[in-house]
């Protein structure tokens, strides 16, 4: 079987436009969470985190003066843009473009909007990216909720190892706004402070808005310093509810269980967990009966939402980089908001920021509709 990678990557955030600045930033326990009241952007005030509109803007007139993109576009397409840079390939017909996004262009539905409301619409958004940048393949959209950003890094491998493409970016991104802000609030899902996965004392999700791009490759003369292998991958719907997660984490746990078949390697050899970690009651404590049915109680493990919030379809690819960056740097990033236990089933979670050796590490993340997905990766050296 092909050995797939993923190399090149950008994050363009809230705490840096780039990898390298994010990452300094969680060593140094720095948190986007902050409380938001922009009337003229949102109907209510919420903890969250969002990226200034005018550094979005100033960045991207940068990149390039056309003003006929929406915010996520050009979110998606500064980062992609790095991305692309970075990796020196020339776009040719044996290169793939996936995006990932849980609800793409939907503040273009707002009555104040300057964009037509068919710009909502997921294949008009994959086609804008696709000939911005030349693509000659048509772009692939990825919307199956909150797993969105992982499953298309083991979709991206998949294309690959079926001789389709030879290498794929992957660029993943979703807003904050009026729709999604409404949406969790009718669930009280939102909380009224920075959240706590995992603790007792949580209340609910921030919500946030990120745009990450990866480059997924077969080529070894295409890899970055800190490119890591996928092991294997696997995803698992456990259709339990259409919003409400598996009581008893059947969906998590075959999907580990299989990305586990796939690498041929025995849950012991996992260094750390990058996990869902929503801060929500039932999300939270399904992954702790997950994480403790496939042996993992013991294994270091974090959530990433208390310091970018949920972002949504962004947010698998997102904490991806981070994992990437932890293997390279050999530093577990401590989880943001974490105190006290607030699960029923054990879990170690990292409570400070540390050094230590790692070299292997799960990503798992699990979404509305009962979608789980979960993906090893390992580092080259």
């Amino acid at each position: 079987m092909t050995k797939c990678y993923v190399s090149y990557h950008n994050i363009t955030s809230s705490l840096g436009f780039d990898s390298a600045t994010v990452f300094e930033n969680l060593k140094q326990g720095k948190r986007a969470i902050q409380s938001v009241d922009e009337p003229f952007r949102f109907y209510k005030p919420f903890f969250g985190a969002v990226i200034p509109t005018e550094i979005l803007n100033s960045a991207f007139q940068i990149l390039t003066p056309n003003k006929d993109f929406t915010r996520l576009e050009k979110m998606l397409l500064l980062s992609l843009s790095e991305t692309i840079k970075a990796s020196g390939i020339d776009i040719s017909d044996r290169v793939g473009l996936i995006i990932s996004t849980t609800k793409g262009n939907i503040d273009v539905l707002d009555t104040q909007s300057q964009f037509p409301q068919e710009r909502g619409y997921l294949s008009d958004l994959g086609k804008i990216i696709q000939n911005y940048y030349g693509f000659k393949n048509e772009a692939i959209v990825i919307s199956n909720a909150c797993v969105s950003g992982i499953l298309s890094v083991a979709i991206a491998k998949r294309y690959i190892q079926e001789g389709i493409y030879d290498q794929v970016f992957v660029v993943a991104g979703d807003l904050v706004s009026d729709f999604v802000i409404s949406g969790f609030n009718s669930f009280h899902a939102l909380s009224d402070g920075p959240s706590k996965p995992y603790d007792a004392n949580r209340k609910g999700i921030n919500l946030g808005e990120v745009a990450a791009s990866v480059l997924v490759t077969s080529n070894k003369k295409n890899l970055s310093e800190d490119a890591v292998e996928i092991l294997g991958e696997a995803s698992c719907n456990d259709a339990n509810h259409i919003s409400g997660p598996s009581r008893t984490g059947e969906g998590l746990y075959r999907s580990v269980k299989s990305a586990l078949a796939e690498a041929n390697i025995d849950y012991n050899t996992i260094d750390y967990i990058s996990a869902h970690g929503t801060a929500t009651l039932f999300n939270d404590e399904m992954e702790a009966i997950a994480f403790n049915r496939l042996g993992l109680e013991q294994t270091p493990l974090h959530s990433l939402k208390g310091y970018f919030g949920h972002t949504l379809g962004a947010s698998g690819l997102l904490e991806t980089i981070i994992g990437m960056q932890s293997l390279h740097h050999n530093t577990l990033i401590a989880s943001a908001g974490f105190e006290t236990l607030g699960v029923t089933k054990p879990l170690n979670i990292i409570t400070e920021t540390t050094s230590k050796k790692v070299r292997t590490f799960l990503k798992t993340a699990s979404g509305f509709g009962g979608c789980n997905t979960a993906a090893l990766f390992r580092a080259l050296s």
